[in-house]
């Protein structure tokens, strides 16, 4: 990978942030390069990506480090916050350690807003990205100082959805 790297955020209140940076993780696998994503919010064996992640045979970690739920459907807890702070520390060390040619961090921008990262935290892991590291940052509610220092952002705009009309997440569809 020659290119300089560069910070995308997905966010916004529609489907498809993490899908999009999934999408831009295949691309860069077909290109020969290595990716991790690390889950913030969610748990092992919980998303469907977890599991398309398995068959591309080592391209592609995955490393959920959230719990089981939907965070917004219950209060944090002192464990999301433990677990969040461990998916910040392992996100530092992958950013600098120069394994992977892509690093995603699914749902950081949730956990800045429900308080379990501090925004300084990861506007320093940010400013810690190695030049050629591609970091793609998910999650709604994406925090003005990311947006101002992220060189692409995506805002994903609900316009229907069947989810409004009471239709669950749908297994391999959603999650």
């Amino acid at each position: 990978m020659s290119q300089t790297g560069k910070i995308q955020v997905f966010t916004g209140e529609g489907k498809g942030k993490t899908t999009a940076a999934v999408g831009a993780a295949v691309r860069a696998i077909g290109r020969g390069r290595k990716v991790l994503m690390i889950q913030f919010l969610k748990a092992p064996e919980s998303s469907g990506e977890q599991m398309a992640a398995v068959a591309l045979d080592g391209q592609f970690t995955i490393k959920p480090m959230g719990r089981k739920g939907f965070i917004y459907k219950r209060n944090c807890e002192p464990l999301d916050q433990v677990m969040a702070e461990s998916a910040l520390e392992e996100a530092r060390f992958q950013v600098v350690n120069g394994d992977y040619d892509v690093v995603i961090l699914d749902e950081i921008n949730v956990a800045v807003h429900l308080g379990l990262v501090q925004v300084g935290d990861l506007l320093g892991l940010i400013d810690s990205k190695p030049e050629k590291l591609e970091l793609i940052l998910t999650g709604r509610y994406a925090h003005p100082a990311v947006i101002e220092r992220a060189d692409s952002v995506i805002e994903m705009k609900k316009i229907k959805h069947h989810f409004d009309a009471g239709v669950p997440a749908r297994e391999g569809i959603e999650y």
